[in-house]
């Protein structure tokens, strides 16, 4: 077991994100902050449209979202600051900010967008965006920038495989590999359990301490932050460990493309003794879902929470840790409220309705785009239909993005943490990726892989047709037409000749495809 971690001082970008930001309140909704302005990526962005009359609400969302991310937020960087590596390029010379009211790229911020949606629609922003939070050490190799959120720093990992599958850039991979695998060294020496054969740390983007129960969370220290409260560096995760596992995997996976074949098979085991872990020290078999955390240590050390932690669920989902009997109990069990999947479930003491902890029974709409893609992976159109349509709602309240919700109301709310009221920011551009990728990989079911692009559409009834036209992928520019409804493909065209569901890598040119669904 390793000692405590050493606490880095708070870095910038944690205190930027850590403070309580004045005047963007539910209240002011109405009034949004003046946006930075950029040009958006060479290239129109794809148009949508749904049939059935879902149009106004459901592609007004994928419209708005597309402003979000291609206009919004895609921003000037200082190279002086950001281009640690020598790796962002001008052009385009700019990078996709964590929001309206966050001017810079988390780590995790800047993976989930690429995930989600950037390296699909603006894959040189995305580029960008993924090295601006990667710096070189000494030796002039590698590695995720080392910040006092070590936690959230691996899902940089997934983000970058991602982006190679979708835009091929083999120079792209193998510095990639090297910092995936440098900074997957780095934190298995400084924060493995040999113990219980998992990682320390918060849950992914549980930065704030509104996110536990007591303990960690000590009601007599005020601060926000979650590792300045008692043995918080210690407990073992849900989110973090599933994080940890795809992200082995992805390493795997680099290696071998890279000729690393040895070391893809050691990544590789790696991560099936991670899942064992997970699935033998989180699984709560008599409730058929996982627990959020384990004590790794104080009082409760080796108890195991029993919350529903949302993101924690989605990612046992989609980052490959639930065994097929587990997912469904999993999307059978899920505690939903009026707008939406919460963050974490049920309230902690100090929480209630009226008065929702920041980190806790509240709609971050990013962790509901996780658990709907979740669901449409787990094969329940309902679910997904249903979280689709939760955003889509809370979007249409005054058509943005904004950071967290109240989960009752559907009201502009950030929540309570350590007896004060915080803001929810405006423009979150995880919130509006986090619904582009419910569109692109779950109603279009789109799949980088390495031979290609592959679909496996969720349409719900009454949707369809949906076309997605003008959508580029590599040398290729598609339009996507989905109709009929369900997840089962009664058959598939591209230019009108039938075909696979899938699209090799190499295809250029201007192609149709059409799926039928039933």
């Amino acid at each position: 077991m390793t000692s405590p971690a050493n606490r880095r001082p708070l870095s910038r970008r944690t205190l930027l994100r850590g403070s309580a930001v004045a005047g963007l309140t539910a209240a002011g909704a109405g009034a949004m902050p003046a946006s930075a302005s950029a040009a958006a990526p060479s290239g129109a962005p794809p148009v949508i449209e749904f049939g059935g009359g879902r149009d106004a609400l459901l592609g007004g969302a994928y419209r708005s979202a597309l402003r979000n991310l291609l206009e919004i937020n895609t921003v000037p960087y200082d190279p002086a600051e950001y281009n640690q590596t020598g790796l962002l390029t001008d052009p385009p010379g700019t990078f996709i900010r964590a929001g309206g009211g966050y001017e810079q790229p988390w780590t995790r911020d800047a993976s989930v967008n690429s995930w989600n949606a950037a390296s699909l629609l603006s894959p040189a922003v995305a580029r960008n965006t993924l090295w601006s939070v990667c710096r070189r050490q000494d030796d002039g190799t590698l590695i995720v920038q080392q910040d006092n959120q070590w936690w959230d720093q691996v899902i940089w990992a997934i983000a970058a495989r991602e982006h190679y599958l979708l835009t091929g850039d083999r120079p792209f991979l193998a510095d990639a590999y090297e910092a995936t695998a440098n900074t997957l060294r780095h934190n298995r020496d400084e924060h493995f359990n040999a113990e219980y054969g998992l990682f320390e740390g918060p849950a992914f983007m549980q930065d704030g301490i509104a996110g536990y129960p007591s303990p960690p969370y000590d009601p007599a220290n005020d601060s926000s932050f979650v590792l300045d409260h008692p043995h918080t560096d210690r407990m073992l995760s849900l989110s973090t460990n599933c994080l940890y596992h795809a992200a082995y995997l992805a390493c795997a996976d680099m290696a071998a493309l890279v000729g690393e074949r040895d070391a893809a098979r050691r990544w590789r085991a790696s991560a099936g003794r991670l899942r064992t872990a997970v699935n033998r020290h989180l699984w709560r078999p008599e409730a058929g879902t996982y627990g959020s955390f384990i004590h790794g240590a104080g009082p409760k050390a080796g108890r195991l929470e029993p919350h529903q932690e949302t993101n924690g669920l989605a990612f046992a989902v989609l980052c490959g840790v639930a065994s097929p009997r587990q997912v469904r109990t999993l999307l059978d069990g899920i505690h939903q409220e009026p707008y939406g999947v919460v963050n974490v479930w049920p309230h902690f003491d100090r929480f209630d309705d009226a008065h929702p902890g920041r980190h806790n029974v509240i709609v971050w709409p990013m962790t509901t785009a996780m658990w709907g893609h979740a669901a449409a992976r787990g094969g329940r159109a309902d679910l997904f239909a249903r979280t689709v349509t939760d955003i889509a709602e809370l979007w249409h309240g005054d058509g943005h993005f904004w950071e967290i919700y109240h989960a009752r109301t559907g009201a502009v709310d950030g929540g309570r943490q350590v007896g004060r009221q915080w803001d929810s920011q405006p423009d979150q551009t995880w919130s509006a990726t986090g619904y582009l990728r419910l569109i692109h990989q779950g109603l279009f079911g789109l799949r980088a892989g390495h031979g290609g692009l592959s679909f496996a559409p969720s349409l719900p009834p009454g949707w369809g047709p949906v076309t997605l036209s003008g959508l580029a992928y590599r040398g290729a520019t598609l339009d996507l037409t989905v109709e009929g409804a369900g997840q089962r493909i009664v058959s598939c065209t591209l230019d009108g000749r039938p075909a696979p569901a899938r699209i090799p890598a190499a295809l250029d040119g201007h192609h149709a495809v059409r799926i039928e669904m039933g």
